[in-house]
Parts: C-alpha cells; structure tokens; sequence
C-alpha cells in the first residue's frame, strides 16, 4: 500500500514537472534565460575590460576607487547606491563593489550593498503598488514596461529571479511586480538571489582591484 501511494506521489510529481516544462518552453522562457544569461556575460567580460583598458590608457582606476574611499564616508556612498537601485538602477552595481574591494573590510561592504540593492528593490515595488492608484500614471508606466509586466505575469517567481541575478534593471522588475501586485511574500524570497549575484560578482571584481 505504501509502495502504490509512493509510486502514485512521483507519478504526480513526473505529470506536474513535464506540465511546467512544456509551458516554459511553449512560453519561451528558455531562450530568455539564456539569452539574458549571454548578455550577462558579455557585460561583465565588456565591463572588466573597459575598466582594464582605462586602468591602462588613460587614468589609474585603482587611485580613483582610493579616492572615493578617502574622500567620501561610506554613508554616502551607501545612500547614493540605495537611491540607485531604486530609481531604474542609475549606476552599475560592479562600480560599487570595485569600491568596497578598496575598503577596510570588503565582505561587510559587500554585504550592506547588496542589502541595499534588496532594500532598493523592495522600495521599488511599494512605488509600483502606490502608483497603481494613479490611473495616469499606472497606464504610462504599464506601457514603458510592457514587457517586463508581460514577462512576469508568464513566469512569476523566475522571472524576479532572473531580473535578481541577470542584468535585466532589478528595480524596474521590482516596480512591475508592485503594479500588478504580485504576492509580496514571494517577490522577497525571490528577489533574496540579489546577494548571490553580488558574491559571484566580488569574486570576479575583488580579484582585479
């Protein structure tokens, strides 16, 4: 009896994975995810080597990060990267971390980033909620992210994923689930992958500077 009930669970198990398999391919979310995790790459091969060549051609990178960390408190730096990742991801995240490679304690710097880019997206999404009361507003909004809305109303949790971990722009994910109201509880588990991306991001980044 237990032997038929086990077999009947993973017979479930088996209908629901080839179920949702067959949707994501239906849907395309494999060519995205992998298209997305090809420009991600590329970004970060093309972000590395931009910093390269500068370090090499025309200014010392090194000595200008030194001078972020002597001349402005890490309170501004945090505040102004806050205010980044909550308004559309204004400055790349990597300039951030080259910054707390430079600094006393690299981790801990890594850490609070990476809180506040979590921070930012939760901030993000609460914009989105607020503004959904805003007819106005809502519909020019939907229409400049159409098809981050699209995405997410298809994929849900993996698409918060995706825009965690792949440069898709984290807080306009974040505004798209507020305006269509995507459970919060979910959008935060989810959007915890923000702080995986910053690991794999510093061991690349702290190696360099």
């Amino acid at each position: 009896m237990a032997k038929d009930s086990k077999t009947t669970s993973k017979r479930i198990l088996n209908n629901r994975l080839h179920i949702f398999n067959r949707y994501y391919k239906i849907t395309k979310f494999y060519s995205f995810l992998k298209s997305t995790a090809i420009k991600g790459g590329i970004a970060i091969v093309f972000f590395v080597t931009v910093l390269l060549a500068l370090e090499y051609f025309f200014l010392d990178f090194n000595a200008m990060l030194d001078s972020l960390v002597t001349n402005y408190s890490p309170t501004v730096i945090f505040s102004s990267f806050l205010l980044s990742e909550t308004v559309l991801g204004l400055i790349p995240p990597e300039i951030f971390i080259a910054w707390a490679s430079k600094s006393a304690s690299p981790w801990l710097f890594l850490f609070i980033l990476a809180t506040m880019s979590y921070l930012g997206g939760i901030i993000a999404y609460f914009l989105g909620n607020r503004l959904f009361l805003i007819p106005a507003v809502k519909n020019h909004i939907e229409n400049k992210i159409a098809l981050h809305i699209n995405n997410l109303r298809k994929w849900g949790g993996l698409f918060v994923f995706i825009g965690a971990m792949l440069p898709l722009p984290h807080s306009i994910v974040s505004l798209a689930c507020g305006l269509i109201k995507y459970d919060f509880k979910n959008y935060l588990l989810w959007a915890l992958f923000r702080y995986v991306r910053f690991v794999i991001y510093a061991l690349i980044i702290f190696q360099i500077f």
